[in-house]
C-alpha cells in the first residue's frame, strides 16, 4: 500500500464507514440507533490507529497535509466526538430523540474536521468548515419536539451562514490580492510588501473572524447560550469539545502557517479577542442559575485563555495551547457527564440548585463535578492549573505580559462560580437524591475525573506529544 493510500485512509474510512452506517440504519425495520451509534464509536478507534500510523507529508498538490500536529488534534477531536456519542446512548432514548442518523452525522461532522485540520489550502478548509457545520446545525435541532432544540438549532444555522459568509469573503480577498489559496505558496507571497498589503490584510481579518466564530470567541460568541443550553445535552457536550478542538488546530495553521510573517499585523487582534473572551467568560457566568449556560460562558473564557498562546506566536506558544485543548476536551466531557447524571423521578433537570446536598446522597458523583471544577478554576495540583501554567508562561516569554495579568485576575473572579457549585453541593440543605445514572455516563464522568485529577502524576507522555505537534507546525 502506498503512502498516498496511507494518508488517505482516516478520510475515506470515516467518509465509507458514515455510508455504510447510513445504508444499515435507512434499510433496517426497526430503529438501529444503539448499533448505529457503537459502529461508529468502533470507527473512531480504528480512524485513531490509521491517523496514528499514517505517513506525514503534503497529498494532491497540497491541497491536504498530515503531520504530528494534526494527529494530535485528531486524537482530542475523535475522544470529544466518542465521549458525545457514548453520553448519548442512554440520554437519547429516554428522551425519545434515539435515531440512528445522529451518530450518522457525528461520524461526518467528524470527517468535515478531519479536513479542517489538514487543510493545507484555503479551499481545502472551506469545504471542511462547511462539511462540519451542516452536520452541526441538524445535530442542534435534533429534538424537533423542543421548542428550545428548534430554536437552538435555527439560531446556530442562521449564525453560522453568517460566519461561513464572512470566511468566504475573506478567503476570496486573501486570493484576490495574494494570487494563490495554496498555504505553502501564501507562505511564499507574503514574505514580499506587495503580496501583503491592505487588501490580503482585511482579507486575514475576515478568515479570523469566520474561525472565531467556531471556537465560541467573543464578541463572536452569540449563538453560544443559547445553542449550549437548548440542544440536547450530549450535542451540547459535543458542541463543547470537539468542533473548538477542530477550529482552534485550524487557527493555528493558518494564522502560524501561510500567514505566519505577517506575525505583527494580526498579533493585536488575537490579544484583543483573547482579553475580551476572558473578561465576558470570568463575568458573565456569575449570574448564571442554569448549569449549561454556565459551561457556555466559561467555555468562552476557556477559548480565551487557549488564544494566549496563539497570541505569542512561538512554538512554545502553540505548544501550550495544545496541552490546554487537551485538558479542556477532558474537563469539558466530565462536566457535562456529570450534568447528564442530573435526573429525578426520570426527568432531567439543570439547574445549579438541584445540586444541593449531593455530598452526602451521592458522594462519589460529588468527588466527581468537585474535582472538575477546581480544575476549570485552575487550581493546583489538578490539572487545569497546568494548562494555564503553560499559556501564561508562553506570554510572558513572548512579552505579553498584559494577557497574562488578565488572565490571572480573570482566573480569579472565574474561580467564584465554579466554587459556587462546590457550594452548593456540600453546604445547602439537600434536596431528594437523582436517579441512578447510566453505564455509559458514569464512565465517562469517571474518565474526566481521574484524568483531570491524576494529570500531575503523568504529565508526561502529553507534554511530549503536545512538543512534537508544535515542532511540526512551526517547523
Amino acid at each position: 500500500m502506498n503512502s498516498l493510500t496511507m494518508t488517505l485512509l482516516p478520510f475515506l474510512l470515516l467518509g465509507i464507514g458514515g455510508m455504510a452506517l447510513l445504508m444499515f440504519g435507512v434499510l433496517s425495520k426497526t430503529n438501529q440507533f444503539v448499533p448505529v451509534t457503537f459502529g461508529a464509536i468502533a470507527l473512531f478507534a480504528v480512524t485513531a490507529f490509521l491517523a496514528l500510523t499514517a505517513p506525514a507529508g503534503l497529498i494532491f498538490g497540497g491541497l491536504v497535509q498530515t503531520s504530528d500536529f494534526t494527529r494530535y488534534a485528531d486524537l482530542l477531536v475523535l475522544l470529544g466526538a466518542s465521549a458525545a456519542l457514548i453520553l448519548s446512548l442512554d440520554y437519547n432514548r429516554r428522551e425519545d430523540i434515539a435515531r440512528f442518523e445522529y451518530p450518522v452525522l457525528v461520524v461526518f461532522a467528524v470527517l468535515g474536521m478531519f479536513v479542517m485540520v489538514a487543510a493545507g489550502d484555503l479551499m481545502t478548509l472551506y469545504l471542511g468548515f462547511e462539511l462540519q457545520s451542516l452536520s452541526l446545525y441538524i445535530c442542534a435541532a435534533l429534538a424537533r419536539d423542543s421548542l428550545r432544540s428548534t430554536e437552538a438549532g435555527l439560531k446556530y444555522f442562521v449564525l453560522g451562514a453568517l460566519a461561513s459568509g464572512l470566511l468566504i469573503y475573506g478567503i476570496s480577498l486573501v486570493y484576490g490580492f495574494a494570487g494563490t489559496t495554496n498555504f505553502a505558496a501564501l507562505a511564499h507571497e507574503l514574505i514580499s510588501s506587495h503580496a501583503a498589503g491592505y487588501g490580503t490584510i482585511i482579507g486575514i481579518v475576515f478568515v479570523l473572524v469566520g474561525l472565531a466564530f467556531k471556537i465560541s470567541a467573543a464578541p463572536f460568541h452569540m449563538w453560544t447560550p443559547d445553542v449550549y443550553e437548548g440542544a440536547p445535552t450530549p450535542i451540547t457536550a459535543l458542541f463543547g469539545t470537539a468542533p473548538k478542538i477542530a477550529a482552534m488546530a485550524l487557527m493555528l495553521s493558518v494564522m502560524l502557517g501561510p500567514f505566519g510573517h505577517l506575525l505583527s499585523q494580526w498579533q493585536m487582534l488575537i490579544e484583543i479577542l483573547s482579553i475580551i473572551s476572558m473578561i465576558l467568560g470570568a463575568l458573565a457566568a456569575i449570574g448564571q442559575t442554569n448549569f449549561k449556560r454556565l459551561l457556555a460562558y466559561s467555555s468562552i473564557g476557556h477559548m480565551g485563555y487557549a488564544l494566549i498562546g496563539l497570541a505569542a506566536g512561538t512554538e512554545a506558544g502553540v505548544q501550550a495551547t495544545l496541552i490546554y485543548l487537551a485538558i479542556y476536551i477532558v474537563m469539558s466531557f466530565g462536566t457535562f457527564a456529570c450534568i447528564i447524571a442530573m435526573r429525578r423521578k426520570g426527568q432531567y433537570i439543570e439547574t445549579i440548585a438541584d445540586l444541593a446536598g449531593l455530598s452526602t446522597q451521592s458522594p462519589l458523583y460529588a468527588l466527581a463535578l468537585a474535582i472538575l471544577m477546581w480544575s476549570m478554576a485552575g487550581i493546583p495540583p489538578l490539572s487545569g492549573f497546568f494548562g494555564k501554567l503553560y499559556v501564561f508562561s508562553a506570554a510572558i516569554n513572548a512579552g505579553l505580559d498584559t494577557l497574562a495579568v488578565v488572565g490571572v485576575l480573570t482566573s480569579v473572579i472565574g474561580a467564584y462560580y465554579y466554587l459556587r457549585v462546590i457550594k452548593v453541593m456540600y453546604f445547602d440543605s439537600g434536596n431528594p437524591g437523582f436517579d441512578k445514572s447510566a453505564a455509559g455516563v458514569r464512565f465517562v464522568m469517571a474518565v474526566g475525573a481521574l484524568a483531570t485529577g491524576l494529570f500531575v502524576f503523568i504529565p508526561g507522555p502529553l507534554v511530549a506529544a503536545a512538543e512534537a505537534a508544535a515542532r511540526a507546525l512551526m517547523g
